[in-house]
């Protein structure tokens, strides 16, 4: 029985879709029901999902054979783990779920400068909003996050190094009427033009809404999932929107996007930025020198 296979049934057993589990295995939605199938077959043709029902539903068997291919799991985690020390390449992979101004600006150094002493160390890193992040890490989908905020979730669930901060700014087009304003520029003016934001879930729009009191009198017309559509937006409109300051300083050296200064508010919002794990979660050697070269580079 293959045993990517069984790591994808577990998987599938969590998600609770065929689809979500699909999406995220970056695989097709046949090619997993193929799967499922050829277990199923493998085990004399014992069905484990019920697929008569348009609701997700493992069958009795199913749950027993789920039991089994968690302990199977663990015990061969635990047997590949123990082997690698005999290995002359002991290759292994890290995943990492970070938000975008982790994931593409302050992580991608740290693992660069780790792989030329580490070079067998393979990095997958998934780029998401903190929210969907997070889940990742509580679903066992990353081993590590990096994060703007935490959101809802219980910080003591997880051991978190600060890796960055920094402010949030207003942003808008070089050409915005704003521009031919003196700056520092008044709230009042500001509130008249367009407002575009990220998605519930992202990081940045969490520390804005907590921080930026008077965010509900702006005139919010959009939200987009990813920081290059808004400045895309932005630099071609009349939108304003905020932005990371390390996203808005490097758009702005290329003459995408303007930064602005209100008067009422010099200040708009601070952050810090998060490497994360879960407390529970049993690391290999390899994960936990990682972790510690992230944690003595960021001291």
């Amino acid at each position: 029985m293959n045993i990517r296979y069984i790591r994808n049934y577990i998987k599938l057993a969590k998600y609770k879709s065929f689809s979500e589990c699909a999406n995220d295995l970056s695989i097709s939605q046949s090619t997993l029901s193929h799967q499922i199938s050829q277990i199923e077959e493998n085990l004399g043709n014992i069905k484990l999902i019920d697929r008569t029902t348009k609701k997700f539903e493992i069958t009795e068997a199913g749950n027993i054979f789920l039991n089994y291919a968690t302990e199977i799991m663990e015990l061969y985690n635990e047997c590949e783990n123990e082997l690698k020390k005999y290995s002359k390449s002991n290759y292994e992979t890290i995943t990492i779920s970070a938000s975008t101004i982790p994931g593409s600006h302050i992580l991608p150094r740290f693992i660069a400068d780790y792989k030329t002493k580490h070079p067998n160390t393979i990095f997958k890193i998934k780029i998401n909003n903190s929210q969907t992040s997070i889940e990742n890490l509580l679903k066992n989908n990353a081993d590590f996050a990096g994060i703007g905020s935490f959101l809802t979730h219980d910080k003591d669930i997880f051991d978190s190094i600060v890796i960055g901060s920094e402010e949030l700014k207003f942003i808008c087009s070089p050409n915005h009427k704003l521009m031919k304003e003196q700056q520092p520029i008044s709230f009042d003016h500001l509130v008249k033009y367009p407002f575009i934001w990220r998605e519930k879930g992202s990081g940045m729009r969490n520390i804005f809404q907590k921080q930026f009191s008077d965010y509900d009198k702006l005139n919010i017309k959009l939200e987009m999932n990813d920081n290059d559509s808004i400045i895309s937006t932005v630099s071609e409109s009349d939108y304003i929107s905020i932005m990371s300051e390390m996203m808005a300083t490097k758009s702005e050296k290329a003459n995408l996007i303007e930064t602005l200064t209100i008067k009422e508010y010099p200040t708009i919002a601070k952050r810090n930025l998060y490497f994360i794990k879960r407390k529970d979660n049993v690391l290999s050697d390899i994960k936990k020198n990682f972790w510690g070269f992230i944690k003595n580079k960021t001291k």
